[in-house]
């Protein structure tokens, strides 16, 4: 009777990873820069999913584009299945008049390298299934949000990415964040022939910004309430009948966040009630959830680029950095999301000077470190049949703490 062979040794294929790495170096830099020099704003990314569902598709990986709805969303998969799935994720949305000042391409870039080093280093044969994920819209929409609803992520074992940043942090501290629409609605007059017929919309929402202005002194921390005013009226003699504000929502975990929405809502329908106005309060777009780390996985991460002479710490309690549909993904599967620094912490992303370290020497070096790392960290998950039973115990312990 045949024997099965033996399981590759994942010290060898960590290896092979490396080379895998460098021989695609300048290619996977090539890909990095014609991103960053043709940015493309949320949902409108064709060529760069064009470029990158290319790659793949020409290395041997199954493309299937258009996934989850998402013209510009993709999948890349290879492997025998029937075993651990790991999904390896790509960001290429840019930021309007920055461009890449978030450093997308990048994380497209070492996404597509630690895909294609995978299975490059295990010969074409992975065990179990390899998942290459383009996801838009990080930026505003949520790409990876419609994706977790759709599925794309049912069976996944762990989803792994990394982001450039001015800190070299073994996870992100991201909150929870949402985007809400008030709109209030009251009755046009002029403000001097018949100003007692008029209930003015906009003043109604002047008033909105204060009380938030004053409730906030209560907020917990990593919470908070930023608005602008979208619609404020069409003349400065006629009493604005229409106004709305814009605000975007932050809180340290799902559940704060849930909690300053109703705290919104409590204001805005008080505000009308002593205006006489009528006040709609709507979502606007996904619901990004905080990210949960996942400690198994990041750990590993971790391990893996201190080989590039890359040393990552515990975030900086109490520092958050901002939102991001990885936090959607890491409420269902274990998920790793690291900051590795291009800049001092001094600087700042979404800036032009991040941009253009994007583009730099110490972009491509991260990058390329960050591809070798996430690869051999999928090959842990892949190969070491512990890992994965150890990533969703602790995605379950963290579920269960609230955290």
């Amino acid at each position: 009777m045949a024997r099965d062979p033996e399981p590759p040794d994942p010290e060898a294929v960590y290896e092979r990873v490396g080379r895998e790495v460098a021989a695609r170096a300048d290619r996977l830099w090539e890909v990095s820069l014609a991103l960053h020099s043709a940015p493309e704003t949320a949902f409108e990314e064709r060529e760069a999913a064009r470029l990158l569902s290319g790659e793949l598709e020409r290395e041997g990986f199954r493309v299937e584009r258009g996934v989850a709805g998402l013209p510009t969303a993709f999948t890349g998969r290879t492997g025998t299945g029937g075993g651990p799935c790991v999904a390896l994720l790509l960001e290429y949305d840019a930021l309007p008049l920055l461009g890449h000042a978030c450093g997308h391409n990048l994380i497209a870039g070492a996404g597509l390298g630690a895909a294609l080093a995978v299975r490059g280093a295990l010969g074409g044969e992975v065990p179990g299934s390899l998942l290459a994920v383009g996801t838009p819209a990080e930026e505003r929409g949520g790409g990876k949000a419609v994706e977790v609803e759709a599925g794309l992520f049912d069976g996944v074992d762990a989803a792994l990415m990394f982001h450039p940043g001015v800190y070299d942090w073994v996870h992100a501290p991201l909150t929870a964040s949402a985007r809400v629409r008030v709109a209030f609605h009251g009755r046009a007059a002029h403000p001097t022939g018949n100003p007692t017929e008029g209930i003015d919309a906009l003043g109604a929402l002047i008033q909105l910004f204060n009380t938030l202005g004053v409730v906030e002194r209560r907020f917990p921390s990593g919470s908070h309430v930023q608005g602008i005013i979208t619609d404020g009226g069409r003349a400065t003699n006629i009493v604005p009948e229409y106004a709305e504000g814009a605000f975007g929502l932050r809180g340290a975990t799902t559940a704060a966040l849930e909690e300053l929405v109703e705290e919104l809502h409590r204001c805005a329908a008080g505000v009308a009630r002593a205006t006489g106005t009528r006040v709609e309060v709507t979502r606007d777009g996904a619901r990004y959830e905080h990210f949960r780390d996942n400690e198994v996985l990041s750990g590993r991460f971790a391990r893996h680029l201190e080989r590039a002479g890359i040393r990552l710490s515990e975030p900086v309690p109490g520092v958050y950095l901002g939102s991001s549909d990885i936090g959607n993904v890491s409420t269902r599967v274990p998920a790793i999301h690291p900051f590795v620094a291009i800049m001092g912490p001094d600087a700042s992303d979404h800036t032009p000077e991040f941009a253009g370290a994007a583009a730099g020497p110490r972009g491509r070096e991260v990058m390329l470190a960050a591809a070798s790392a996430l690869a051999c960290t999928a090959v842990d998950v892949l190969l070491r049949p512990d890992v994965p039973g150890d990533a969703w115990a602790c995605l379950r312990a963290k579920a269960e703490a609230g955290l």
